[in-house]
């Protein structure tokens, strides 16, 4: 590697890790602001509260870990544009190809780090951010879906609650539904369901028991009984942001279990599947878009090319966020959702690349 390489690769590197080290303080700085009266009036221990920050930073870093890299580019890029640095690389023969390689060295540096932090770092930080977050922030707010809840447990059982508690493990209005060749062979009713830890069986009260038969139905009728189900208690409700908290392996075992069971909030969980893929590829993306950007010197200097890039990177979190939100709550395909803004994002790098080669 070249001195203009390693020059470059430097600046790229630790521009990138200064907006970290600026824009991580500020965000904690802003949210403890926010968040100090209900941290005073619940009496949280320092401990916990520095484990949340702490959390709260993984958490916050790769969130925005793009953008970050995207401001950092055009920031250290357009220093160099106006100190007339890349005219004299491009004057000295070097193509602008060749100048935009030590940035893709850095990109995939970052990508890999990034890859990294999506797959196992920050999904055991949301775990921690969320779990504070429902515990002392949003009390009363409930972290599960528990209303009229309705699952496939396997390829013949159906069960249905009206509502379900979390906390004592009680459900209400249960039914299971047994299929076999799209016909229902018996059904399980029960006024409510209660999950017993000592011997991992669920208490039924009100127990009906209808068999389809040929010849007629039989019910079997009983005040309590106690039994055992294919399903554990936590597989009825996960909690909302259950997807952000599992690792890739867990997340991917996770997701084929919940297909199985036609679970509603597959949109949910693939779109965070596929955004640990598709974030590593926006790096490389929004870096050639940021050079694209910068490495002209404009009248109005490094002020008009940041004003630039952040336009371009707040219709990139617009795009990100409305085919987010398409996917959660609808039909419309997660990975369409996920790949959609690198996709459009691509063609203007491919035609910002042209232009800036010209």
């Amino acid at each position: 590697m070249k001195i203009l390489d390693w020059y470059i690769l430097k600046r790229y590197l630790f521009t990138f890790l200064m907006m970290l080290l600026l824009f991580i303080p500020i965000g904690i700085t802003v949210n403890l602001a926010e968040k100090i009266g209900k941290i005073l009036d619940n009496d949280v221990p320092f401990n916990e509260v520095a484990l949340f920050y702490l959390d709260f930073t993984i958490y916050f870093a790769n969130l925005l870990f793009p953008l970050f890299l995207f401001l950092s580019v055009i920031w250290f890029t357009s220093k160099l544009a106006n100190n007339t640095e890349i005219i004299a690389f491009l004057s000295s023969g070097v193509s602008f190809s060749r100048f935009l390689k030590p940035y893709l060295y850095g990109a995939s540096i970052t990508a890999i780090f990034a890859l990294f932090l999506g797959m196992f770092l920050a999904p055991e930080a949301s775990k921690g951010f969320n779990e504070f977050d429902y515990k002392y922030f949003k009390k009363g707010k409930s972290a599960v879906d528990n209303k009229n809840v309705y699952r496939q447990i396997n390829d013949n059982d159906f069960i249905y609650v009206s509502s379900y508690d979390s906390k004592n493990k009680l459900g209400q209005n249960f039914t299971l539904e047994h299929l076999e060749n799209n016909e229902l062979v018996y059904k399980i009713s029960a006024r409510s369901i209660r999950y017993i830890d000592k011997d991992t069986s669920y208490r039924l009260i009100d127990y009906v028991k209808r068999k389809v038969g040929p010849l007629g139905d039989t019910l079997e009728i009983e005040r309590k009984k106690d039994t055992l189900f294919s399903f554990e208690a936590e597989d009825l409700t996960p909690v909302i942001y259950i997807a952000e908290t599992l690792s890739y392996p867990e997340l991917t075992n996770f997701i084929k279990k919940e297909e199985a069971r036609g679970s509603s909030n597959i949109g949910r969980y693939k779109l965070v599947l596929y955004r640990k893929w598709s974030l590593p590829v926006s790096i490389f993306i929004l870096t050639i878009i940021a050079v694209a950007v910068s490495s002209i010197k404009r009248r109005g200097g490094m002020g008009v090319n940041l004003a630039l890039g952040i336009c371009i990177a707040m219709v990139f979190v617009f795009f990100d966020k409305i085919f987010g939100v398409m996917a959660q709550q609808s039909n419309f395909p997660p990975v369409i959702a996920v790949w959609f803004p690198n996709f459009i994002f691509g063609i203007l790098a491919i035609y910002l690349l042209y232009n800036a080669k010209r």
